[in-house]
């Protein structure tokens, strides 16, 4: 009697199934279509030599990278830049500030993920307008006369706008990644790394020396395609403290501890201190007074504590994404309103002149 042969099993569906593919320009494409202006390139460097020599100790003002937790409405941030350049230029004696052009938003499980990838705010994932928006609206935002910072979360997108950044930042979630260290070695800004989630300062220190040093890794050139990336190396790298979960780290102790961490490793870059997320306890009307606290210990002789960063709206608060949005107010993490940002960092000012 001959054997039938039993079907074979069917294999699950694999990974290929599961995805739908749609190409996008690449960032060579997008950068040609949509490119600065030799103002706005000139702005660029200069902000991000200014911002070195912040970070380095050599210039003795105060960063402040401040503005929207994420941008969601051209309008309200156009207007908002529109008010932080004329603030600049009251200030750039003691302080130079850089916008906050958030356009990547790290989901602890899932939500809205910025502008760039869902720019028409209903989950349609319009990614080629989000690249397209997002540059277009940070080309404006730079001929209001404003440097530029965003946190790099896709190092594919990084290449679609890293270039108009001054400066920017590695979050406490990707901090650890070697990837993003990677990524850092070969950009041409300053960037500061986040303690992790934990609040301890041991990932952002290891990956602060290993973004300094030279990578050969594997990741797409400004045309798409797969390539060997040769990165030279970013000494220009810093510490963000931002808390965590077993609370705030902006305070003096908490200072100290850090900038001892840091130079057992040999690691003589300045702090900047978060003023929002764990340091403010997730509340926006917490921030100055985690501003104050950096102010005060640098009036008081800390000069290693050479930046700041403030989340920071038109209007006070945040909004759920669903019905009628009110204009000028977050839609992601809750921000200080305009007014408050205005006077708090008026008074900074005028405190440090008198310093």
């Amino acid at each position: 009697m001959n054997a039938v042969s039993a079907p074979l099993p069917q294999c699950p569906s694999s990974a290929e199934d599961r995805r739908v593919s749609q190409p996008l320009a690449t960032p060579t494409e997008l950068r040609q279509r949509l490119a600065p202006s030799i103002t706005s390139v000139r702005r660029v460097h200069e902000a991000r030599d200014a911002a070195r020599a912040i970070i380095r100790g050599d210039d003795p003002r105060l960063l402040v990278v401040i503005g929207p937790c994420s941008l969601h409405d051209r309008d309200s941030a156009l207007e908002y830049a529109g008010r932080l350049a004329r603030l600049a230029g009251r200030v750039e004696d003691e302080m130079l500030l850089v916008m906050r052009a958030y356009v990547e938003k790290p989901r602890t499980t899932i939500g809205w993920k910025g502008l760039l990838y869902d720019p028409h705010l209903d989950g349609s994932g319009d990614m080629a307008e989000g690249l397209a928006l997002s540059r277009r609206l940070m080309l404006d935002m730079l001929d209001c006369g404003l440097p530029l910072a965003s946190e790099l979360l896709n190092p594919l997108a990084a290449g679609y706008f890293d270039d108009l950044l001054s400066w920017a930042a590695i979050g406490a979630r990707t901090s650890e990644s070697q990837v993003h260290r990677e990524m850092v070695s070969g950009l041409a800004l300053p960037v500061g790394f986040k303690n992790g989630t934990d609040g301890s300062v041991g990932i952002a220190c290891d990956a602060m020396r290993s973004a300094a040093h030279p990578h050969r890794h594997l990741g797409v050139d400004d045309h798409g395609r797969p390539a060997l990336i040769e990165a030279a190396g970013n000494l220009d790298t810093h510490l963000v403290l931002r808390g965590g979960q077993r609370g705030p780290n902006h305070d003096a102790a908490s200072v100290t501890e850090a900038l001892a961490r840091m130079r057992k490793q040999g690691i003589e870059a300045g702090i900047m201190v978060d003023c929002s997320h764990a340091n403010s306890g997730k509340d926006p009307s917490r921030q100055p007074l985690v501003f104050e606290s950096v102010l005060q210990q640098r009036l008081e002789g800390q000069n290693a504590l050479r930046a700041v960063m403030l989340e920071s709206h038109l209007f006070d608060g945040c909004q759920p994404l669903s019905g009628q949005l009110r204009y000028g107010v977050s839609i992601t993490d809750g921000c200080l309103g305009w007014d408050a940002s205005e006077c708090l960092l008026l008074d900074a000012a005028r405190r440090l002149r008198q310093s």
